[in-house]
């Protein structure tokens, strides 16, 4: 490798992209096209980016198998900055097993990661523990330890465990500060902010406070009936019920729980759950069924016992309350996820929140309209995102399993 090539990588490597630019930018050998694509990633221009990491790799000849694995591991990276979720993640794989069989681990292991923050993204959790745990970070340079414990921290956030993600961060800062990279630096400062900002509202007896990462974790592990608006999940304490697919019977639990100790009129929960404007005896006798319905659902919970006036939640353990996003939206998932900064498309976002594009596209233009969101980019090219929005719910709002009832 001549001195300019060698020059130009140490300078990406230092997170210097326009020093790398200025040694290889008339150059169009393979090793300068790839030192240039991943110059322009660094730089944001990722269509270039992956323009010329494509022509690299084709440029790399039979004989240079890891070359070329090397650049279908950086068009990887770019592709996932960029939030193309799609992108095949075979090709990956047979690019990671050709890395490990020439012996540069170092790449192999990213590219291992490339595909565990990929899980992360679309919430595929489990996957993304087990893959993560048959990599040995301390045999790694800094900045890919660093990326470890970033990762590590993002599953924690998921997961509600902010004492675990800190502990992360902090460890990812230390090697990051050994690596002088200031992007991946920045990166983790971003991350540290999610954990020291709201993540959500905290309604109890009529009264709402918000509560951090941290305040929600110790608040899960008390004996404490949480009716969790973020993930439409009923919480006691180990115990979870999830409604996210009967959206009745969860504003009902919602309405009752943030009453509690006190009742809810029948008028009232009418309004609320069945947006009934003028109620007849039809409605009465649904919102009889619907009660029945959250009774029997909540039964080694609460009980939901009959007033006078309407109805009131009884729970077991010592107290109701109800974990909100900090900002009421109908389409608080998508926010959460633009809310990270990064350009997002319709058919990323359909897949990381597990639901379908046209119903993604649909939340889009009523954001757009909003102007809580903006688009660039035409047809299949086109891309969304919006600023962070200080305090909003991220973690509590993106996709996660969820323990057994």
């Amino acid at each position: 490798m001549d001195s300019l090539i060698t020059a130009a990588a140490r300078a990406l490597a230092a997170g210097d992209p326009l020093g790398a630019l200025n040694r290889v930018a008339l150059r169009d050998d393979a090793p300068a096209l790839a030192l240039r694509g991943i110059a322009m990633a660094q730089l944001g221009d990722f269509v270039r980016a992956r323009a010329l990491m494509r022509s690299a790799a084709r440029g790399f000849g039979a004989k240079e198998a890891v070359s070329r694995a090397r650049c279908v591991v950086a068009e990887a990276e770019i592709a996932l900055v960029s939030r193309d979720l799609g992108w095949p993640a075979r090709t990956l794989d047979a690019a990671r097993a050709t890395l490990e069989v020439h012996g540069d681990r170092i790449n192999a292991a990213h590219a291992r990661y490339l595909e565990v923050r990929r899980l992360l993204l679309i919430g595929r959790l489990d996957e993304a523990e087990l893959q993560l745990a048959g990599l040995a970070p301390a045999a790694l340079p800094p900045a890919l330890r660093a990326g470890h414990e970033l990762v590590v921290a993002g599953i924690a956030m998921r997961r509600l465990r902010a004492q675990a993600a800190r502990a992360a961060l902090d460890r990812a800062r230390q090697a990051a500060q050994r690596a002088a990279i200031p992007a991946l630096t920045a990166e983790i400062d971003s991350a540290t902010l999610v954990l020291d900002t709201p993540a959500a509202r905290l309604i109890e007896s009529g009264e709402q406070r918000l509560l951090r990462l941290d305040d929600v974790e110790a608040l899960l592990a008390t004996p404490t009936l949480v009716v969790d608006a973020c993930r439409l999940v009923v919480r006691d304490g180990t115990r979870l019920i999830s409604l996210e697919s009967r959206p009745v019977l969860f504003a009902l639990a919602r309405a009752l729980a943030e009453a509690w100790p006190k009742d809810v009129a029948r008028a009232t929960l009418l309004a609320r759950t069945f947006n009934a404007k003028h109620i007849d005896e039809s409605h009465r006798a649904r919102l009889r069924v619907e009660i029945g319905r959250l009774r029997r659902t909540l039964r080694t919970m609460a009980d939901v016992t009959a007033t006078r006036d309407g109805f009131a939640l009884s729970p077991l353990c010592a107290r109701a309350v109800v974990l909100a996003p900090t900002v009421d939206n109908a389409h608080a998932a998508v926010l959460a996820c633009l809310a990270d900064g990064e350009s997002w498309s319709s058919s990323a976002l359909a897949l990381a929140l597990g639901t379908s594009q046209r119903s993604v596209q649909r939340a889009l233009d009523q954001l757009a309209a909003a102007g809580k969101a903006q688009w660039f980019g035409r047809g299949r090219a086109r891309r969304w995102m919006t600023p962070p929005v200080p305090g909003f719910p991220t973690s509590l709002l993106l996709p996660a399993p969820l323990p057994s009832s």
